[in-house]
């Protein structure tokens, strides 16, 4: 299967704030740290030669602390600021060098933007906010309204097109907003912390949502988040960001795995392993595993894919006593994966299921 072709992609993006901003990135480059930029310039370091692809229907999170520039970079990719330096491709074409008119068709019909606070005008009816987009692209009243009242009913928000946002609770809110955003039918959503506002079981309600809507809608989205058990549930890919750089960018399980630095690793202790990693995460290659004259798959009581996830191996292997066999998509045999295995990828927390 072809890969999918890359809908947004950052290469070498900085962002300094600062009257001088190539004097900083200079000396970033030189080595200096963003604290003695600052120290000694008084610029400030927000985004740090940033460089990563978003494949089309993908969800890539942006993880990290507050302070870490991941809502500086979501900025510098729908350019509501500039990029210091590098470039952010929207279908292979680098916004920086965008027109205002140029600028305003993306914004219009290929990106839209969710963000925290909802964003939402207290004087319009929930209707007229999810069709703001529409009505700035000079689509009809009748065809905009349509359109709203079909993207409400999407986010499970049906009948409450005549009431105001003052009147709907925090998470229907997010929904308009979200409602808004889907209704010029983008081809990328950027997500700056949407979730973060909300009480925590809404907030799971909310993700869910979103997985449901992004299953039949296939969008290209960037989520920003500083929760990390919110990025591994949304993220195909995560990117975790410190001090304006990504100190690791990954799928979910390999960054669960094998977190790259103590930094990272903390973030990872108390994610739930079992959910998150598969067979592929921990399996033993299986290069030098079997004799060559050997018949491999009649050698195993059992078969697995290699994206199941340890959750559902723990049982299975509970029951057998030796290793099973792991296979890839296309039922070739790939791996070996054994109790030993797993009790040392989970831990102590999921040991008492075998």
């Amino acid at each position: 299967m072809s890969p999918s072709p890359v809908t947004v992609s950052c290469r070498n993006v900085w962002k300094v704030f600062g009257p001088h901003p190539q004097r900083a990135i200079e000396q970033c480059r030189a080595g200096a740290s963003k604290a003695r930029v600052l120290e000694e310039t008084g610029h400030v370091v927000a985004v740090r030669d940033i460089s990563f692809d978003v494949a089309a229907g993908e969800i890539f999170v942006v993880m990290g602390l507050s302070g870490s520039g991941k809502s500086t970079l979501i900025r510098c990719i729908s350019r509501l600021i500039d990029p210091s330096a590098g470039q952010v491709l929207i279908d292979g074409v680098d916004v920086a060098g965008m027109n205002a008119t140029e600028l305003r068709e993306v914004r219009r019909h290929k990106l839209a933007m969710v963000f925290q606070h909802f964003g939402l005008f207290p004087h319009r009816r929930v209707i007229d906010n999810v069709a703001y987009g529409l009505e700035v692209q000079g689509v009809t009243q009748a065809e905009r309204h349509r359109r709203a009242r079909e993207v409400l009913e999407l986010v499970s928000l049906p009948g409450w097109e005549n009431h105001y946002p003052q009147e709907l609770s925090g998470g229907m809110q997010q929904r308009v907003g979200l409602a808004r955003a889907l209704a010029v039918d983008p081809e990328i959503l950027l997500f700056d912390e949407p979730f973060s506002a909300l009480d925590p079981l809404i907030r799971r309600e909310m993700q869910d949502e979103l997985l449901s809507l992004q299953k039949r809608l296939c969008k290209s989205l960037i989520f920003i988040t500083h929760d990390f058990l919110e990025a591994l549930k949304l993220g195909d890919q995560i990117a975790i960001m410190r001090d304006g750089e990504i100190v690791q960018a990954g799928r979910p399980e390999e960054i669960v795995a094998h977190p790259l630095n103590e930094y990272v690793a903390a973030f990872t202790r108390d994610a739930p392993r079992a959910k998150i990693l598969n067979a592929a995460s921990v399996m033993t290659p299986l290069a030098g595993a079997i004799p060559a004259d050997e018949n491999i798959k009649s050698a195993f009581d059992f078969a697995i894919p290699a994206e199941m996830k340890l959750e559902k191996i723990i049982p299975i292997l509970a029951r057998h006593d030796r290793a099973l066999l792991v296979v890839d998509a296309a039922g070739q045999p790939v791996g070996t994966i054994d109790q030993r295995a797993v009790l040392l990828a989970v831990g102590d927390a999921d040991q008492r299921q075998f």
